[in-house]
C-alpha cells in the first residue's frame, strides 16, 4: 500500500485531529429520594442520590416497603398473626390477677361536705397577703395603746398592718363592734 497523494490524510494533520479523550462527567440530576429532590452531580454512572444521608433514608424506606408487601401474602400474614398470639399470651402470663370487688359501696365526698368550714367571703376580704406582723397587731389596730392616749402617743404595737379600709366601715356598722 502506498501512502495517499492527499495532503490532508497524512499521518502528521491526524494526530491533530486525534485529542485526548477526557472521562465524560454525568449531567447533574435529582435526588430520587421523596421530600429532597435536590440538584446534584453525581459520581457514579448510576448513582441516584445526593448524599450518604439520603442513601440510608432510602435503604429504611425499601425494608419498610418490603415489609409491608411481604405481611400482604399468606405466609405473612399468618406469621404476623403468631407474633401477635405469642406476645398476648405474654402479656396475659406477666398481668397479676384483678382484686375481686368488696361488697360495701365506696365512700363519696359530696361538693358541700366542707362548706360549713368556709368563712364567706366579707370576711376574707380584709386579709391580704401574710405579713410577718402579730396576729395582736391585726386585732388591735384600730384600739389605742393605753385607756385615754391618742392613737401615736407611745403605741407599743408595729402600725402599717395591711388592712382593707372597707372592713373597717363594715365593721363599725356592725351591732357586734364598737366604733373607735
Amino acid at each position: 500500500m502506498a501512502l495517499s497523494e492527499s495532503p490532508t490524510g497524512g499521518p502528521e494533520n491526524q494526530e491533530a485531529s486525534r485529542r485526548k479523550r477526557l472521562a465524560r462527567r454525568p449531567r447533574a440530576r435529582r435526588c430520587l429520594l421523596k421530600g429532597c429532590e435536590q440538584r446534584f452531580h453525581p459520581q457514579q454512572a448510576r448513582q441516584r442520590y445526593c448524599s450518604q444521608r439520603c442513601r440510608k433514608a432510602a435503604r429504611k424506606w425499601s425494608r419498610w416497603k418490603a415489609q409491608q408487601r411481604y405481611r400482604a401474602t399468606t405466609a405473612g400474614k399468618q406469621k404476623r398473626d403468631g407474633q401477635s398470639r405469642r406476645y398476648r399470651e405474654r402479656v396475659q402470663s406477666r398481668k397479676p390477677p384483678e382484686p375481686e370487688a368488696v361488697g360495701e359501696p365506696a365512700r363519696v365526698i359530696t361538693q358541700n361536705f366542707f362548706r360549713g368550714w368556709l368563712r364567706p367571703a366579707w370576711m376574707l376580704r380584709g386579709i391580704r397577703a401574710p405579713t410577718a406582723q402579730s396576729l395582736a397587731t391585726l386585732l388591735f389596730a384600730g384600739v389605742p395603746a393605753c385607756a385615754g392616749a391618742g392613737p401615736r402617743a407611745g403605741t407599743a404595737l408595729a402600725r402599717g398592718a395591711r388592712l382593707n379600709p372597707d372592713i373597717l366601715i363594715q365593721q363599725r356598722h356592725s351591732p357586734y363592734i364598737q366604733a373607735v
